[in-house]
């Protein structure tokens, strides 16, 4: 018959009760990283900058034959914090492999903002690709993130995290 806790020794208890405490604290650090994941899926630009939304968003956008977007926005901020000595290169290089009509992943931008790069592509700077990384910023955003939310990425990376 049990005789209750009173007959463990004082150590067995002291033992017990640190367990408990650091059980409690693992379950709560547990729950706030939860928290902390369910808050990931909020909003697309906090998607973006969480490595575990941005695969989900990846794999999602892949699914939908429609990765070139995120890849675009991908290339704009690169960059934007590359060297001013590469900027020449690279934003040709966005621009041959996302702008140009016949470029192999091409995104969809209206003739005003295309024209307008092909003016800045001689001397290009930082924020170059600005406007035309919004507009395709807010394209995923009113577009393929509300379909992504509802897409079982979207729940696969909940259960992941």
């Amino acid at each position: 018959m049990c005789k209750g806790l009173s007959y463990l020794p004082s150590s067995c208890l002291e033992k017990a009760k640190g367990m408990r405490v650091k059980l409690s604290h693992l379950a709560e650090i547990h729950h706030k990283q939860k928290v902390q994941d369910g808050k990931i899926l909020q909003d697309l630009e906090t998607l973006l900058n969480s490595k575990i939304g941005l695969q989900a968003f990846r794999g999602f956008l892949r699914s939908e034959f429609s990765e070139e977007n995120l890849e675009f926005w991908l290339a704009c901020e690169e960059y934007r914090v590359s060297p001013s000595n590469s900027h020449k290169t690279k934003a040709s290089s966005i621009y041959n492999q996302f702008i140009n009509p016949d470029a192999p992943l091409e995104v969809n931008l209206d003739a005003e903002t295309r024209e307008s790069l092909l003016s800045l592509m001689d001397v290009p700077c930082a924020d170059t690709f600005n406007k035309a990384q919004q507009r395709i910023y807010s394209l995923m955003a009113k577009d393929s993130f509300p379909r992504f939310l509802r897409s079982h990425h979207c729940a696969d990376a909940i259960n992941v995290s």
